[in-house]
């Protein structure tokens, strides 16, 4: 071979290898995931949701600003926007946070029951979306939201209207929902107690799942033996604050949670948890 078509094979060899990688980066179709932040908010609840589609879902925001710090540890510099929000119920460790969260952020939509509270942070959190002009989301039966492929936000509770109404015990107002990718599945709670989970039960609903978000932060007025036997967790995630003042979690509940053999994850002992699922399986990070 003579040392011209030496290089003019060596030179077309270069050019079609290099012409090849931007064919393979383009084609690349890298695995999708689901991510689930429960954040350390202390003494409270909030969710971060990112989907495989790429949705950010913000469950509850806290009982103060500190859920704008977890936000900003979560989620790029520049990505401001927050495509649902939701609200469980409006006890101030559910809503406080969500006030600031929605002057700093996008928000697109938002979910919540419209029951009555006349507590100012809850007052303060729907004026902010009245000036906004936020689309709200009366959440009065069972629904299903499609997040994507194979992913789907099942809402389960509340069970009828509570619009305009005063409820006695507002934890028994929460939104109860199952977050769903492939053969994954997220229990979210809220704040609902043992007779919203009776009822649960009564309608025969499929509760199992793989993480459950124990309800009430770890209070033993929640998590019956029922219920979490229906469950059947693998992870338990507690959110609660440090050295606060409930109680909580209760040492019953803990106790529970071991003997059904899950995994109990808690904010005060161990900080924010992070949770992803491929569709098949979960891990924790």
């Amino acid at each position: 071979m003579s040392a011209k078509l030496y290089k003019i094979l060596l030179i077309l060899g270069i050019v079609i290898t290099l012409s090849a990688v931007p064919v393979f980066v383009l084609s690349y179709d890298p695995p999708k995931e689901l991510e689930v932040d429960f954040f350390d908010v202390g003494q409270g609840d909030a969710i971060l949701i990112k989907s495989p589609m790429g949705q950010n879902i913000l469950i509850d925001g806290g009982p103060d600003n500190k859920v704008i710090e977890e936000l900003g540890k979560n989620l790029p510099f520049w990505d401001k926007q927050i495509d649902l929000m939701v609200l469980t119920h409006p006890h101030d460790d559910h809503a406080t946070g969500l006030i600031e969260v929605i002057k700093r952020y996008s928000v697109k939509k938002i979910l919540y029951t419209g029951v009555v509270h006349g507590a100012p942070n809850y007052l303060a959190w729907l004026e902010e979306v009245r000036e906004r002009k936020i689309p709200l989301i009366i959440i009065d039966r069972p629904q299903k939201i499609v997040l994507g492929d194979s992913c789907y936000l099942d809402i389960i509770y509340p069970t009828k209207s509570l619009l305009g109404q005063e409820v006695e015990n507002l934890n028994n107002s929460s939104i109860v929902a199952k977050l769903v990718y492939g053969q994954t599945k997220f229990l979210l709670t809220g704040d609902a107690e043992a007779e919203v989970e009776k009822e649960l039960l009564d309608v025969r609903v499929d509760l199992s799942a793989q993480v459950l978000k124990t309800g009430h932060h770890g209070s033993d007025t929640s998590s019956s033996e029922d219920f979490l036997e229906a469950v059947n967790p693998k992870l338990a995630v507690i959110q609660v604050g440090k050295d606060n003042d409930f109680g909580h979690p209760s040492l019953r509940i803990l106790k529970r949670l071991e003997r059904i053999g899950a995994e109990i994850l808690r904010t005060d002992i161990n900080g924010a948890v992070k949770i992803i699922s491929n569709g098949k399986e979960i891990d924790r990070k």
